[in-house]
């Protein structure tokens, strides 16, 4: 059994692999969004006249922060899940 110093190493990680994972997502999310957004506000006569500056940035971070608790929560979840069948196979080769 893994002491708590293990879990808590392991923990730690897992949070960070999700924020740096969450971090890519929000940045990549940022540019795929604020490129047709402003290009749509530079072209379209509706979105230059209903669009102002406070609503393309609330588009944009919208997006982004979706995207970075989404990718964030998933990468949690995988290495959770995937520690946590190192931890089962583990036991299993003791009760064959």
């Amino acid at each position: 059994m893994a002491s708590v110093d293990q879990k808590l190493t392991m923990a730690k990680r897992c949070a960070r692999e999700g924020v740096i994972a969450g971090a890519k997502a929000a940045l990549v999310a940022s540019v795929a969004t604020a490129i047709p957004t402003i290009a749509s506000v530079r072209m379209l006569p509706w979105a230059r006249a209903n669009l102002n500056h406070t609503a393309q940035a609330l588009i944009i971070s919208t997006v982004a922060g979706a995207a970075y608790f989404i990718v964030a929560d998933k990468t949690v979840l995988a290495s959770a899940r995937e520690n946590s069948f190192k931890k089962v196979s583990g036991q299993g080769s003791l009760k064959a």
